[in-house]
């Protein structure tokens, strides 16, 4: 197997990222201990059904890092570096294609399918097989706090007839019996694909897994510019709503949307989450796939510009505040695991590990420590919190507001005039909060009966990006304080 510079350049950490353990801790290293989430209890949807929490009513704020390839590409001492530099990164959730293809075959020439179907002779004695390696992964993703996202099987695959109803069927009761009992799994039917092509396969394969595992939450992965809730919302095997924005701009038109999460919709990633939160009854709804850092507008044309870093974070920060229970960031090359030497996909140019270290795959970490600090399962979208007409496309600014605080997103670094009034309180305190960096700059004490405009000071980056979030608090709340430069990380 060629290996590039720079993976084999992390092999000195290998040894403390691949301590793997079913305790309820994990010890990377000497300093950091990795507590797990699901010590909270299983996942469910909030009393509203807006957001996501724990059994015992922690909330859960879904972080997720897109890696698809991650059970095909990676051996065992890549995919433990991989999954602490996720960690590290501030990611919760992994989401990973399970079968992408008929059969799929790993790094060590192993096949998911050996007799179609049939998964009953699968494990071999002496032979570290295809479905071995993936319970090493979901038991290293344990070991960091990370839940895997399983897209059980690629979209493309079964719209070509790769899986019949049957077929699901056999599939969904080997898939669930294998994982029913792992604390960190997620289950996502679908994958890239409308929910109107090959239904009755989809629901076969959802309603499998659910008659055995009822612990896990069930999603379904949309094809681009859709979302699930155009299909499944009232499917009892669905517990909250993905959509895909996508990954073209604003001109790049197909018309291949449906009738309420459209190809009008454009880059407009928060229009998706107000399609879905009008649906009842409600359920969570959040973005699984936006477009990717490092990869060409419209995907397949090398000439295109490429989708930076904030570019990542505008869809990210778009869609949060908006009311979605979170966010899956993803990376043209860490999607595909793509190593130095080898032809990557959709013209993705550098490796996996140097695409852990770019601008939006670094700043994602500060949207969850904001919306952790604050009891965002209560706050609510709220547009009206901006005084007078609002911008449109990039000038838009997306404002969500709690009992006693308001969060507003603003991408070009426009004046913004806030009624101070929508939140209780004589007096306000407002911040702005960096989301490239997670640093924290107060803005000073105003009237709290008033209209006021604030515009932020345009920071110093090497992108010239000026995204920021403008944090306003009742002054006598305790979130933070005028002299904090920071949010705790969460």
């Amino acid at each position: 197997m060629l290996l590039s510079n720079s993976i084999q350049s992390v092999c000195r950490h290998l040894l403390a990222a691949a301590v793997i353990t079913c305790s309820s801790v994990a010890h990377i290293d000497a300093k950091v201990i990795v507590e797990k989430p699901w010590k909270h209890g299983a996942l469910q949807a909030t009393s509203d059904g807006h957001y996501l929490q724990h059994k015992d009513g922690t909330p859960f704020f879904w972080l997720g890092d897109t890696g698809w390839l991650l059970p095909q590409r990676l051996d065992r001492y890549e995919a433990a570096y991989y999954l602490n530099g996720a960690r590290e990164a501030g990611f919760n959730v992994v989401q990973v294609q399970t079968l992408n293809g008929i059969p799929a075959i790993n790094c060590y020439g192993q096949m998911s399918n050996i007799d179609g179907f049939d998964f009953s002779g699968i494990d071999r004695k002496g032979v570290y097989g295809y479905w071995d390696h993936m319970d090493y992964i979901v038991d290293a993703a344990a070991a960091q706090g990370i839940y895997i996202g399983m897209v059980c099987i690629w979209g493309g695959l079964v719209k070509g007839g790769g899986m019949d109803v049957e077929q699901a069927k056999s599939y969904g009761t080997f898939l669930a019996n294998r994982y029913k009992d792992k604390p960190n799994i997620v289950w996502i039917i679908g994958g890239d694909i409308r929910g109107d092509i090959k239904t009755e396969v989809w629901e076969t394969l959802a309603n499998s897994i659910r008659s055995i595992d009822k612990n896990h939450l069930m999603t379904f992965h949309p094809f681009g510019r859709t979302s699930s809730a155009e299909w499944f919302h009232n499917a009892d095997w669905l517990d909250f709503n993905m959509f895909q924005s996508g990954h073209r701009a604003y001109d790049q038109i197909k018309g291949d949307g449906d009738d309420r999460a459209s190809a009008a919709f454009n880059e407009d990633g928060w229009r998706y989450v107000e399609a879905a939160r009008a649906k009842t009854p409600a359920k969570p709804v959040l973005d699984a796939e936006p477009s990717y850092e490092h990869i060409p507008h419209g995907l397949h044309d090398p000439a295109m510009p490429r989708w930076q870093g904030y570019d990542t974070r505008r869809y990210a920060y778009w869609s949060v505040l908006a009311g979605a229970c979170g966010h899956t960031y993803g990376h043209s090359s860490v999607m595909q695991m793509k190593r130095d030497g080898y032809l990557g996909a959709y013209s993705a140019e550098t490796s996996w590990i140097d695409g852990m270290n770019d601008p939006g795959y670094r700043s994602m970490k500060h949207l969850k420590n904001l919306m952790l600090t604050f009891p965002f399962t209560t706050g609510v979208p709220d547009q009206s919190v901006i005084s007078g007409a609002n911008g449109e496309r990039y000038d838009r600014v997306i404002a969500s507001r709690g009992s006693d605080y308001m969060l507003l997103y603003n991408y070009n670094g426009n004046a913004v005039e806030v009624d101070m009034a929508k939140i209780p309180g004589k007096k306000k305190r407002a911040w702005w909060y960096d989301v490239a960096d997670g640093s924290l700059k107060y803005a000073g004490e105003f009237d709290g009966a008033k209209k006021t405009v604030l515009r932020p000071e345009k920071p110093s980056r090497a992108d010239g990006s000026v995204d920021m979030v403008l944090v306003v608090t009742d002054s006598e709340a305790s979130y933070i304080q005028p002299e904090h430069t920071q949010l705790a990380s969460k």
